[in-house]
């Protein structure tokens, strides 16, 4: 989230949640932080919020009903109460510890958020946020001492990384908030107990999350599974991949059998994609939809992972971004080596 300058950080309360495996125990604040320093509060916002993208929108479930996941009847009762913040913040504590018993689980600080004016869409409404820091970094700090200077070390925390954070918009009540999610540390299966067993969320299936999931599965079906099934070479891969993209950037929605003869071309490589859709969906328990509308913010956000670069031993490294009739691959039998032969009008 890059639109910060409008929040204001209402209140503040941390707790430190251990591992109760590890006998660490769970140290209750008897109070909210006192925040004078504009700094300070500044500071906060900025860790507190930078790290989220407000595209990737999740809601709170529950298996049975609703209002039985804790953290929804907890942020319900902030929301209704703002006064409660400090009550409801311990019962949050108290749920996260009792949920903080994997081995791979880090003791840290709780912070739970009390925010207004906080950007959503075109608009600007109330927010709760629930963060966690897990992960201490050592500064120097350099300071005067007489008419010399001393230097000494500090462990501290890095406004830049936020390991866990939970940011719930006062929107949707009925159908669980929307929420977004940050998870930077324990992201193995069997340790992803913020999102699945704190927090209880599930994403949105909204044309954002159909745009990040069809991308998401072309580029690896480009990248690994083409390279096992058939005779294609980098340059090749890399315009299928630049070619899914263009598809991406140019058409307002996404048809899968349409995207499939645009791109692919070849029956029997439409074929195997088809099959690898399924193996896909199973596998990261997404479903790619026949057809929605493209959202650009998934896009942008994809457009990062899908690389252009042809990588040459290491002495070059070649930026392919279309025309590949452009570009002729050959060997050369008396010096022994591979080459490509790049056609071109002008440089610069």
């Amino acid at each position: 989230m890059t639109q910060t300058d409008s929040v204001q950080l209402e209140e503040v309360v941390v707790h430190r949640v251990g591992n109760p495996t590890r006998n660490e125990p769970l140290q209750l604040s008897a109070d909210a932080l006192t925040l004078n320093d504009e700094i300070v509060r500044s500071l906060l916002c900025r860790y507190f919020l930078q790290p989220f993208n407000e595209h990737e929108q999740y809601h709170f479930t529950h298996i049975s009903d609703l209002s039985l996941n804790e953290v929804y009847h907890y942020v319900n009762n902030i929301f209704d109460d703002p006064a409660s913040l400090h009550a409801e913040s311990v019962k949050l504590a108290q749920f996260l510890y009792q949920k903080s018993t994997h081995a791979r689980v880090k003791e840290g600080e709780l912070y739970i958020v009390r925010f207004n004016q906080v950007p959503f869409g075109t608009e600007y409404t109330e927010a709760i946020g629930i963060f966690k820091s897990e992960t201490k970094e050592t500064f120097l700090k350099v300071f005067p001492h007489g008419q010399s200077w001393e230097v000494i070390a500090e462990d501290g925390i890095n406004i830049n990384k936020l390991d866990k954070g939970c940011l719930v918009f006062k929107k949707n009540r009925a159908e669980g908030y929307v929420v977004c999610v940050v998870d930077q540390t324990n992201k193995q299966q069997e340790t992803q107990y913020w999102v699945d067993d704190f927090l209880q969320v599930t994403r949105y299936t909204n044309s954002y999350h159909h745009t990040d999931a069809a991308l998401g599965m072309c580029k690896l079906f480009i990248s690994n599974e083409l390279t096992e099934k058939f005779d294609v070479n980098k340059s090749d891969q890399i315009d299928l991949l630049n070619r899914s993209m263009d598809y991406f950037k140019t058409h307002e929605s996404f048809k899968i059998d349409e995207f499939a003869q645009e791109v692919l071309h070849h029956p029997e490589v439409i074929d195997s994609f088809t099959q690898y859709r399924q193996t896909y969906e199973a596998a990261r328990q997404v479903t790619v939809e026949d057809e929605f509308d493209i959202h650009l913010a998934a896009v942008k956000k994809q457009q990062r992972v899908f690389k252009s670069i042809l990588k040459l031993d290491k002495n070059f490294h070649v930026y392919i971004h279309g025309r590949k009739d452009l570009i002729e691959k050959g060997y050369d039998e008396m010096v022994g080596k591979h080459y490509y032969k790049l056609y071109f009008d002008e440089e610069s």
